[in-house]
């Protein structure tokens, strides 16, 4: 059963995910990409916010490794977009 904490951060995460999915929307932004990027920030600073001082769930210990994932599918979007960036020849 999930605990009240934990039921908190799914609902933050969520709504910051919907919240970005409608700006990116009404802008005429929306990419999977950028909203990857927007929901991975938003999942970190989540993270930040909500981190217990003293004991650590054994639930949030393995958010590192969501954390490690998204960073590696970031990295990848960045470099995907520097190299669309670079004039051809460059590299």
């Amino acid at each position: 059963m999930a605990t009240p904490r934990r039921q908190r951060f799914v609902h933050g995460q969520a709504a910051w995910m919907l919240t970005a999915l409608v700006v990116l929307a009404v802008l005429d932004a929306l990419s999977l990409s950028l909203f990857f990027v927007v929901s991975f920030v938003g999942f970190l600073v989540l993270v930040e916010l909500t981190a217990p001082f003293q004991v650590t769930p054994r639930w949030r210990s393995r958010l590192k490794w969501l954390i490690l994932a998204g960073l590696i599918v970031f990295v990848a979007i960045v470099i995907r977009r520097i190299l669309s960036i670079l004039p051809p020849g460059v590299l």
